[in-house]
C-alpha cells in the first residue's frame, strides 16, 4: 500500500519541476512571463547602450586633447640607448667563405637604403656645430642630410662587402630617437676592445662625431624624412686577431648623455663580439 501512495507524490514532484521551466497553463517560462522577459531584456538593452556610448564619448573627449605631432606625456628615458647594424650583438665572420657573412651585408645593405644619397638629397642642407630648431610654423618638421656616402669605406660604395671579405668588418652605430634631445658638448661615439693590447679601427664620419644639427627630434609624424646619424667603425684586424674572439664595448662620450647606469647596459652604450676566422 505504501508504494501505490508514493506514485501520486512521485508524479506531483516531476510536474513541479517541469512547471518551473514551463508553465503551460501560465505560459511562464523559469517563472516569468514573456512579457515580464521581455521588459528585462529591454532594460539591459538600454542600459549597456548607455554604458557604450558613455565610453565612446570619454574616449572622443579625450581624443581631442592629443595632438597628432605632439605626445601629451612621454615616460621615456631622457638619455639614448645605442644600438648597432648589423642587428646581431655576436658577429663571426668566415671571410674566406661569403655565405657565412652574407646576411650581414645583405642587412647592412638594406638598412642603408634610406642614407642613399639620391634620397638624402631631398632633406635639408643644414649648418654643422648648430642644432636644427625649428618652432612654430608647419607641423611637418625639415630633416638635415646624412648621406650614405659620409660612411666613406663602410658606405658599402666603394666596398659592397662592407670590409667583411677581406676580415677588417664594419659596424653601424646609431642612438636611439627621443623626442626633443638636444645633447649638450660634442657628442662622439668612442670603442674600445677589452683585452690587453688595443685593435686598431677607423671611425666614419671622422672621429665618430655626431652632429649637433641632427638634433632635436621632433618625432615620427612630425619627422617623417628624418633618419639618425650614424657612426661606423672599421676594424682593422691583423693576422693576430683572427680566430679569436673580441670583445668591444662602444660608449657616447663628450657630452652630458649617460653611459654608464649598471640597471641598463644599454644606455648610451653597447657592447658586441666579433671574431673573424681566415
Amino acid at each position: 500500500m505504501a508504494g501505490t501512495e508514493d506514485k501520486p507524490a512521485d508524479k506531483e514532484n516531476v510536474s513541479s519541476w517541469k512547471d518551473s521551466i514551463y508553465n503551460p497553463r501560465t505560459g511562464e517560462v523559469l517563472g516569468r512571463t514573456a512579457g515580464s522577459w521581455g521588459l528585462i531584456l529591454l532594460f539591459y538593452l538600454v542600459f549597456y547602450c548607455f554604458l557604450a556610448g558613455m565610453f565612446a564619448l570619454t574616449m572622443w573627449v579625450m581624443l581631442l586633447t592629443l595632438d597628432d605631432y605632439v605626445p601629451k606625456y612621454s615616460d621615456r628615458v631622457p638619455h639614448p640607448g645605442l644600438v648597432i647594424r648589423p642587428n646581431s650583438l655576436d658577429i663571426w665572420v668566415n671571410k674566406s667563405d661569403p655565405l657565412k657573412y652574407d646576411q650581414y651585408v645583405q642587412h647592412l645593405e638594406s638598412f642603408l637604403k634610406k642614407y642613399n644619397d639620391t634620397e638624402q638629397e631631398k632633406n635639408e642642407m643644414c649648418l654643422p656645430g648648430q642644432y636644427f630648431e625649428q618652432k612654430g610654423g608647419a607641423m611637418e618638421k625639415k630633416a638635415c642630410q646624412f648621406k650614405r656616402s659620409f660612411l666613406s669605406r663602410c658606405s658599402g660604395l666603394s666596398d659592397a662587402s662592407f670590409g667583411y671579405a677581406e676580415g677588417n668588418p664594419c659596424v653601424l652605430l646609431k642612438m636611439n630617437r627621443i623626442i626633443g634631445l638636444k645633447p649638450l658638448g660634442d657628442p662622439y661615439i668612442n670603442c674600445t676592445a677589452k683585452r690587453d693590447t688595443p685593435v686598431q679601427m677607423q671611425y666614419f664620419p671622422n672621429e665618430g662625431r655626431i652632429d649637433k644639427m641632427y638634433f632635436p627630434y621632433y618625432g615620427k609624424k612630425a619627422h617623417e624624412s628624418y633618419v639618425q646619424p650614424l657612426v661606423a667603425i672599421k676594424l682593422l684586424l691583423t693576422k693576430e686577431d683572427f680566430n679569436t674572439e673580441l670583445t668591444i664595448e662602444c660608449r657616447v662620450e663628450g657630452s652630458d648623455l649617460r653611459n654608464n647606469d649598471d640597471r641598463d647596459k644599454f644606455l648610451g652604450r653597447v657592447t658586441f663580439r666579433v671574431k673573424v676566422f681566415e
